[in-house]
């Protein structure tokens, strides 16, 4: 059985995990131009962007349930495995919170 304070840390490291690559794609879709130059009149770039978005939710799904999906099939620990993915989900709402509140500052 995980501790408490594991499944914290561990919650917290995937919803952080999850934040920093948010951050960094965002980062990348505000700089794109700029970067790559502009894709207007292209097909390359809605390609580009679906790409980005399915790419993207692989990433995002294995870093937020890779884990659990582990404890849940593998060591037949699904309430742990269910806790994991609310408190990473709670941690990524917190997350949402605060840079919303940054913003509103």
């Amino acid at each position: 059985m995980l501790r408490k304070t594991d499944m914290l840390t561990i919650s917290f490291l995937q919803a952080a995990g999850v934040a920093i690559y948010i951050f960094l794609v965002a980062n990348l879709m505000l700089h794109g131009n700029s970067w790559f130059g502009p894709m207007a009149g292209n097909i390359l770039g809605p390609v580009l962007l679906l790409t980005l978005f399915i790419v993207s939710a692989l990433i995002t799904a294995s870093m937020v349930l890779g884990y659990p999906i582990y404890l849940f099939w593998e060591k037949k620990k699904r309430k742990e495995a269910i806790k994991l993915v609310l408190m990473t989900t709670a941690w990524l709402f917190l997350f949402l919170l605060v840079v919303l509140v940054l913003i509103l500052i």
